[in-house]
């Protein structure tokens, strides 16, 4: 079974856009995550319709942050594309009449609504601007450690 990227990339996305004034195109954002500008358009319009981004059409035009980073959190956004499923396991069979599939479901029924409401719990916890901080920082070491390896040649 194929997973669901939508929130992973568009974090990419909004992280990318936060480090840069300009706007960004449906092309330029589709390059980036190697897939479809109709994709992007789509996905974005879900981001839009929430208020994190805006779009302004014609030259010059593309995809901007319209929020602050300290208020949005990781849960905000997993809404916004959608709110995909966590978990893909399932049952063969929702309303079974055999008495062990009753039990079988209703355990795993239970284990994956508690471990869902945990993740997004966790979700809920992490504003994106702690993301970006944590990058910037990434960033910064490794443009360190590229100074001092180019001034030991």
């Amino acid at each position: 079974m194929r997973s669901d990227s939508r929130l992973s990339r568009m974090l990419h996305v909004l992280l990318h856009m936060a480090r840069h004034d300009q706007p960004f195109t449906s092309e330029q954002i589709a390059t980036m995550l190697n897939t479809n500008p109709v994709v992007v358009r789509r996905t974005m319009a879900g981001l839009r319709k929430a208020g994190y981004v805006r779009s302004e059409k014609g030259h010059g035009g593309g995809w901007t942050l319209s929020c602050d980073l300290k208020e949005v959190t990781l849960l905000d956004i997993h809404k916004a594309v959608g709110g995909p499923r966590i978990f893909f396991i399932g049952h063969e069979n929702e309303n079974p009449s055999c008495g062990v599939a009753k039990v079988v479901n209703a355990a795993l029924g239970d284990v994956l609504k508690e471990a869902e409401a945990l993740v997004m719990q966790r979700l809920e916890a992490i504003p994106l601007a702690e993301l970006l901080a944590e990058f910037e920082q990434l960033y910064k070491a490794e443009m360190a450690e590229l100074d001092r390896k180019m001034t030991e040649q």
